[in-house]
């Protein structure tokens, strides 16, 4: 009995384990850019994100830049290192702790707090788990002697990289160039996608079976293969790196998937409404126009949310199709460009500069997720 129909499956506890795990592994990552988004450079670099609500020990490097006075046998430097200008902003919240310091940047920690270290030379340094230290120098210094020294660094959130990305020169151009090339990249493929994909679903034709096949086969192509050809073709005929020419590219990679999704859904309509509709009068564009789309909204939705990702998304096919220049640049290529192009380490800069370009994204797939399943589920139940 356990195979009735409409009888719940005793594997559905297996089912919603798949479903949590696969939230998880989308969602960790996500959390770990947002929080990334908010640390600053060194303390990403020294630490997970997992990890950002605790003390980073870091190494740091600063001058002893107290009033030398003399002693027996030298001069003696006494201060805090927190308090000196080349670290003061680090430790503005009076968290620090050092564990360790040193002479050189080869052993930034060479030493044990507390302990007084002999530098050679006559040269004495101490430095305290509180930042307090001693220097004892022979010699009155021309300049403040370096320190070099490792410290549990308090948590520190700033949205520094937010300002960053959102006052970088000419990004409010590249949002909207990324408006101006994903909008038409998404509409195109879908008018034109639609009525093909209503010719091969309800049209009999000679070669129809064929066309299918094709564009089964298209879907697995890479779109680097065309990249150089396509480009050729572009400039031959006059169009060349261009808005233009870009929208052209965008509807060619994306138009096998639109007209196979758009194809599956239509075919499972309803043959009684089609044929009804024809016994009425309709022509086929009437049948199209009245009938089809809107019957198709799902399926139209769900490829739109797909075409409106992949081109909002893109970089390698802007960096081909696009000018060069800064006022033709969408935010993936400004970002990469301009803002991680000296700053190859950056990973702040670069998880903030994500969550800036998802923004527009996300507010496209929530309003309308509801139509994904059913549109990508199009077809597969007669």
């Amino acid at each position: 009995m356990s195979d009735i129909a409409g009888q719940k499956s005793s594997l559905t506890w297996a089912t919603h384990i798949s479903v949590v795990f696969l939230v998880v592994i989308w969602l960790v990552p996500t959390i770990g850019l947002l929080v990334s988004s908010f640390r600053e450079r060194d303390q990403i670099s020294a630490s997970g994100w997992w990890e950002a609500p605790f003390s980073v020990e870091l190494t740091y490097r600063t001058r002893a830049d107290s009033e030398p006075e003399p002693v027996d046998g030298g001069y003696r430097i006494t201060g805090n290192i927190f308090e000196t200008s080349e670290v003061q902003e680090a430790f503005a919240d009076g968290e620090g702790r050092i564990t360790a310091f040193g002479d050189s940047a080869r052993a930034p920690g060479g030493y044990e707090v507390g302990t007084e270290a002999d530098l050679g030379d006559g040269e004495r340094l101490t430095v305290n788990a509180d930042g307090s230290y001693t220097y004892i120098v022979p010699e009155e210094p021309r300049r403040p002697p370096r320190v070099y020294f490792e410290a549990a660094s308090p948590p520190q959130f700033t949205l520094d990289n937010y300002r960053t990305v959102l006052t970088a020169d000419n990004m409010d151009r590249a949002f909207i160039n990324t408006l101006t090339v994903t909008v038409p990249a998404t509409i195109i493929p879908i008018l034109i996608a639609a009525f093909a994909a209503y010719a091969l679903a309800w049209m009999d034709f000679p070669g129809r079976g064929l066309l299918i096949a094709a564009i089964v086969g298209l879907l697995v192509v890479p779109l680097q293969l065309a990249l150089v050809p396509l480009l050729k073709l572009h400039q031959t005929i006059g169009i060349g790196q261009s808005f233009m020419g870009i929208w052209l590219a965008h509807t060619a990679f994306g138009m096998p998937l639109a007209v196979y999704l758009l194809r599956n859904y239509m075919a499972g309509l309803p043959r009684d409404i089609i044929e009804s509709a024809k016994v009425d009068g309709a022509t086929d564009f009437e049948l199209f126009v009245r009938i089809i789309l809107p019957l198709s909204f799902p399926a139209l939705a769900a490829f739109s949310i797909f075409q409106f990702l992949w081109t909002w998304n893109d970089l390698l096919v802007a960096k081909v199709f696009l000018p060069s220049g800064d006022a033709s640049k969408v935010m993936t290529v400004k970002i990469a460009d301009d803002l991680l192009g000296s700053r190859g380490g950056d990973w702040g800069i670069l998880a903030t500069a994500a969550f800036v370009s998802i923004a527009v994204p996300l507010v496209v797939f929530f309003a309308m997720q509801r139509y994904l399943v059913r549109g990508l589920l199009a077809g597969s139940v007669k």
